[in-house]
């Protein structure tokens, strides 16, 4: 199934505000030794914003899952703070989806970088899982 069929507007923009948690830091995730946003709980937070974005445009039975993150980790947050994500869709390859992602912490730029998603047919995707599973615990 090609990405036109999902009517999915190049461009499109998403944005959401996460507190960052004790459970999002460094410390916690095991990313370093201090209480500070953690680089993987802002990819996470990336993530997130991304595959909301466009679900809403995708049948019942698809899904997307993130395949490539390349972002920089510019500024670090102490917890407590709120970080504003922004995603928007800059280009789509069949049902491969790119977005720019930046986040910030009021007007200070915290990370930025593109996030990689592909559009897959949830129940495709899981049996494909199940096999996986079944060769690897042989």
């Amino acid at each position: 199934m090609d990405l036109a069929e999902f009517k999915i507007p190049i461009g499109i923009t998403c944005e959401e505000v996460f507190e960052v948690k004790h459970e999002h830091s460094a410390k916690n995730i095991g990313s370093g030794d201090i209480d500070v946003l953690a680089t993987p709980s802002m990819i996470a937070f990336m993530e997130n914003v991304t595959w909301k974005c466009v679900k809403k445009y995708l049948p019942k039975d698809y899904i997307t899952v993130g395949v490539n993150v390349e972002v920089k980790h510019l500024n670090p947050v102490p917890i407590g703070a709120n970080v504003l994500v922004k995603a928007s869709l800059i280009a789509a390859e069949g049902r491969k989806l790119v977005f720019k992602v930046v986040v910030f912490w009021g007007d200070i730029k915290v990370g930025e970088g593109l996030h990689e998603r592909y559009v897959v047919h949830r129940a495709r995707f899981l049996e494909k899982v199940k096999k996986m599973l079944e060769y690897v615990q042989k």
